[in-house]
C-alpha cells in the first residue's frame, strides 16, 4: 500500500463513524464496519502484536575453597563422604 492510500484513509471520517457506531449515532452494516476495521488496520499498529524483549542479567559471587597442597586434602576436605551400607 502507497503513503498516498495510507494519507486518504487516516483524513477519512473511519475512525469517526465506527465511534458514532459504538456510541449508537450512526447505523452500520457488518460490513461497513468489518471494512472500516480492515482499513483502519493498514494505517494503524496493532498494539497487541508488540514485542517486548527484556535482558535480565544475574551476577552472582562464587566462593572458592582455599587450595590445598596436596590432591589427598584435598580429597578428604571436599570429597563426597560414602554412605555407610546397613
Amino acid at each position: 500500500m502507497s503513503d498516498e492510500h495510507r494519507v486518504k484513509i487516516q483524513n477519512s471520517n473511519i475512525l469517526n463513524a465506527l465511534i458514532e457506531h459504538v456510541d449508537g449515532k450512526r447505523e452500520m452494516s457488518a460490513t461497513q464496519v468489518s471494512a472500516g476495521l480492515g482499513l483502519l488496520k493498514k494505517v494503524m499498529p496493532d498494539l497487541s502484536s508488540a514485542d517486548n524483549t527484556t535482558e535480565v542479567v544475574h551476577r552472582f559471587v562464587a566462593r572458592m575453597p582455599e587450595k590445598s597442597p596436596t590432591a589427598d586434602q584435598w580429597q578428604q576436605q571436599h570429597a563426597p563422604k560414602p554412605i555407610p551400607l546397613q
